[in-house]
């Protein structure tokens, strides 16, 4: 058991405040210099953050006991508590007409060393790392512990420890240089080891391990009563609102909010069924008689992909019918935001996503023509020219080399031109690429701080910023996947059948790419995977061997129909369960949708909610 474990145990089950003092000695540098850095530098805020970590520490702390890593754990709930503490201040501006305050809390720092530039985007970029990555990096630079004892906390060896810190830390860099910061990897360490970690102030540590553990007993007091009074009442208020709004107030809120989340649900579900009628549209159209040209070897001609019935209501148009959704939020109340990122590429994407201002757009074409994801959205740009998206696909290859995504776009763009040999050339390359990025998670949780700068509170932000997202290139690969279904019948019918494998081989593992669902992408992205993989598998043989576990393609076929329809009963059960959800359930919901995926999320509200 480690040291951290022992005191939690100890506090736990014997009571023990000295452990939980120990606890507090050991961890409060790492806490409060993260609370200072997301509450840019406001001393006082710093410690009341801090000292809501170590509450929430001292209620969980039986929980946590097995937790593997504890710094890991603290690490996130401070940013986690961060966050809703600038919310609680900004509602307060708000209220108060006050506008010069929040100013002052996003007020730009002078960029006169690269700590100042590093300091107010790191903890976002950490927060992209993967949680082990993450960890790797806190032990070493903010916990300054050294390799041998990052391998003991993470279980490996101290020359594994150094190869895991090193991958980390240029993720890291990676991660910063998508916001603008650049830097090396050695600089980034230096930064880090003598900037990432501040002492916090020596007074407020005194006390501190009394107070919290003062605050986290007056709200387990507090808590009861404020149920008892949701059960008599049948309204589900937040604790702010009962302090600070009256009961007719509340109750519009709440009235409103079970309004939207009816809305919502509407939403989805019809998402899901034009979802279900699209793919069932697509494999009536699959199996009906085709007309073949003549075909010439070893790239036989296509059909055309932008006329001809396939493309009614197919999810070519998802895109578009997504884009009919009227925004909500207008580019003037996104300045401040956009001034607080410093007009980052990433700002400036969400800004334009969440007003759909093109300007934006320009601007981050203007001022950052080389990053990928600028690239990205360039490419489903409304009125975009041929000419233009090639050339944006272009760069968009040029400057993500190894995201697999950039060749299957290009792939589209090269059948649509009727340039089958390239279009061949780009599947290849890309099913050769084991990453495949799409940048779903990266443009919700950019979406979410956009709408949290232009004043939406923190559970209207999540859920708008996963509603409201817009997924082109969804409908884009799809197509693809049909082209080459399509190019392997014409092989077939030419008596190719080996490059009609490949070609069914290919679209298999472009629907693999989002057939198993992942952490941050929603589940209508694997309802797309499972679509195209099954459509490519229902046109192989159906008794040929599939991976290496004695599966055949029917096998497979019969479990992605299994995977769909537990989707689909998901959804249904979910749906009558939302409505009831508290704003602090939401967001919890959000948060577990982004670490474990949307399924596993739902599974946890079915859980929670499904005996009530």
């Amino acid at each position: 058991m480690s040291q951290d474990a022992e005191l939690l145990r100890r506090y736990a089950t014997e009571h023990d405040e000295g452990a939980f003092s120990d606890l507090v000695g050991r961890h409060v540098d790492l806490v409060y210099s993260a609370a200072s850095r997301l509450v840019n530098g406001d001393a006082h805020r710093a410690q009341d953050v801090t000292q809501q970590v170590f509450a929430e520490l001292a209620r969980q702390a039986g929980a946590l006991m097995r937790h593997p890593a504890l710094a890991g754990w603290l690490y996130t709930t401070t940013r986690r508590l961060a966050w809703r503490t600038l919310r609680t201040e900004q509602r307060r501006a708000a209220r108060e007409q006050q506008a010069n305050t929040m100013n002052e809390l996003l007020r730009e720092s002078p960029a006169d060393s690269q700590w100042e530039r590093l300091r107010p985007l790191l903890d976002d970029a950490m927060h992209e790392l993967a949680e082990q990555d993450r960890l790797a990096v806190l032990l070493r630079f903010f916990k300054n512990k050294s390799l041998r004892e990052v391998g003991l906390e993470l279980g490996l060896t101290e020359n594994a420890a150094r190869m895991r810190v090193e991958r980390a830390l240029e993720k890291l860099r990676l991660a910063l240089a998508r916001k603008s910061v650049g830097s090396t990897a050695a600089a980034l360490a230096v930064a880090l080891s003598g900037n990432a970690i501040g002492a916090a102030p020596a007074g407020f540590v005194a006390g501190l391990a009394a107070a919290s553990l003062a605050r986290a007993s007056a709200q387990a007091a507090i808590t009861p009563g404020v149920f008892k009074f949701m059960a008599a009442t049948k309204l589900k208020v937040g604790l702010s609102a009962l302090a600070l709004a009256g009961a007719a107030i509340t109750l519009v809120v709440v009235n409103q909010q079970r309004i939207d989340a009816r809305a919502d649900n509407d939403a989805l579900r019809r998402q899901l069924a034009q979802l279900k009628a699209d793919n069932d549209d697509l494999s009536r159209q699959l199996t009906r008689e085709k007309r073949w040209r003549a075909l010439r070897t070893p790239a036989p001609p296509l059909r055309a992909a932008a006329t001809g019935p396939a493309d009614d209501g197919s999810y070519t148009n998802l895109y578009d019918r997504l884009s009919a959704r009227a925004a909500t939020i207008t580019a003037d109340k996104l300045q401040d935001y956009l001034k607080a990122n410093h007009r980052s590429a990433a700002s400036l994407l969400a800004a334009f996503r969440v007003s759909r201002d093109p300007a934006l757009l320009e601007e981050a074409k203007k001022n950052f023509p080389g990053d990928p994801q600028v690239a990205f959205e360039a490419a489903f740009q409304t009125g975009v020219t041929p000419e233009e998206r090639r050339q944006w696909l272009d760069t968009f290859e040029k400057t993500a080399p190894d995201n697999a995504l950039a060749n299957y776009l290009s792939a589209l763009d090269y059948f649509k031109a009727g340039q089958t040999d390239q279009a061949i050339r780009e599947m290849a390359a890309a099913s050769g690429k084991a990453q495949f990025q799409d940048y779903s998670m990266e443009r919700m949780q950019s979406d979410e701080e956009a709408y949290l700068g232009a004043g939406t509170s923190i559970v209207e932000a999540k859920q708008l910023a996963g509603s409201q997202l817009l997924l082109p290139q969804l409908g884009q690969l799809k197509q693809l996947g049909l082209d080459m279904v399509d190019l392997a019948q014409s092989y077939q019918q030419s008596g190719d059948t080996p490059s009609a494998q490949t070609a069914l081989q290919m679209a298999v593992n472009l629907g693999q790419r989002y057939a198993a669902g992942s952490p941050g992408e929603p589940e209508i992205s694997q309802l797309v995977g499972i679509a195209l993989e099954s459509i490519a598998l229902k046109n192989m043989d159906p008794s040929a061997p599939y991976g290496d576990n004695g599966q055949t393609v029917q096998d497979q076929i019969a479990q992605l129909g299994q995977e769909r329809a537990q989707i689909h009963d998901l959804a249904q059960q979910v749906d009558a369960l939302l409505p009831m959800m508290s704003d602090q359930d939401w967001i919890i919901y959000k948060d577990r949708w982004m670490v474990f995926g949307e399924q596993a999320a739902i599974q946890w509200i079915i859980a929670k909610y499904g005996q009530k």
